[in-house]
């Protein structure tokens, strides 16, 4: 069991969140429950995620396969379970089953790899495409140019199901310096959505984290992935 003190500053950082949140959409023009709030909970351990599971938190993010898996052993479905970070496709097969969504689909041989897993599991996973607006070297993504030739390529593979997009932008200390990362994929799901393929939809927009959340929100964001901002800093 965690401190009480422990327990005390989870309660109010989720408090500060959830009103952060609700004001923001409610400066969309949404409600506060249209924004789907995903707890990024890598280093965290599996008792500080019960703790945030008792506080109405249901949906978790996680970046490694494998510490997914340590965590779904001892949690199992008690929550939702999201891979945010880089997939590699020989980890597929372990997740089949066990998670929620896919944030990070961003290769054709990505794609190909989870329709053949979910396949043979006779089930259909749900994946974001993660696009890379900003353009950054360092970050993974498919490029905008390239975005509707591959959603048309996945689009023929049955077991997958795209709901929407992903980013991550630039870090900064003035979130409005990237507003217009978030502008730009929200105008990019509307495109994207007039063309009607098969097993597409732009349900989603995830963007924003801990730093950002808010003028992610401002601009279409219905999921954000907040980690530090819940459970405190961590390393990497």
């Amino acid at each position: 069991m965690l401190e009480a003190l422990k327990q005390q500053k989870l309660a109010d950082n989720l408090a500060s969140i959830r009103e952060r949140i609700a004001a923001a959409a409610l400066r969309s023009g949404r409600k506060p429950e249209d924004i789907l709030l995903v707890a990024v909970s890598k280093t965290v351990s599996a008792d500080f995620i019960e703790a945030a599971i008792q506080k109405k938190v249901f949906h978790f993010g996680e970046n490694r396969v494998q510490e997914l898996l340590e965590k779904y052993d001892i949690l199992g479905e008690s929550c939702n379970w999201h891979l945010i970070g880089r997939l590699q496709t020989n980890k597929v097969k372990s997740i089949i089953g066990k998670v929620t969504m896919v944030h990070s689909l961003d290769r054709l041989e990505l794609a190909q790899e989870l329709q053949k897993r979910a396949c043979a599991a006779n089930r259909t996973i749900d994946c974001l495409v993660q696009v890379n607006v900003s353009g950054e070297q360092t970050k993974a993504g498919v490029e905008p140019e390239a975005l509707f030739p591959f959603l048309q390529k996945v689009s023929l593979l049955d077991h997958i199901r795209i709901k929407g997009l992903m980013t991550i932008a630039p870090e900064t200390d003035n979130p409005e310096n990237i507003r217009w990362v978030f502008r730009e994929l929200k105008q990019i799901a509307v495109d994207t959505g007039w063309e009607k393929l098969d097993n597409i939809t732009m349900q989603y927009l995830s963007m924003g984290m801990s730093n950002d959340f808010e003028t992610a929100i401002e601009e279409g964001a219905n999921i954000v992935r907040i980690g530090s901002s819940i459970f405190g800093a961590r390393g990497r």
